[in-house]
């Protein structure tokens, strides 16, 4: 499979500009993760198991962040 096999999308929370953002595709039996800045650069697969941790995980230091306590 190749990055150009997949749909890409953009991170809810990302700017017009598209700073400092991520974007995901789904594949068969993984999540795929690149940098929107450089498209055709690598991208990293992850296990979707192991992806839903990762989101959960930032979801909690972002929370914290955002209320004012150390990430």
């Amino acid at each position: 499979m190749s990055a150009n096999e997949v749909t890409w999308r953009k991170a809810s929370r990302s700017t017009a500009e598209g700073d400092n953002c991520v974007e995901i595709a789904d594949a068969p039996s993984a999540v795929v993760v690149r940098d929107s800045q450089d498209p055709q650069g690598p991208a990293l697969m992850v296990s979707r198991r192991d992806f839903r941790r990762l989101a959960e995980v930032l979801k909690t230091v972002s929370h914290v962040d955002s209320a004012g306590g150390a990430a």
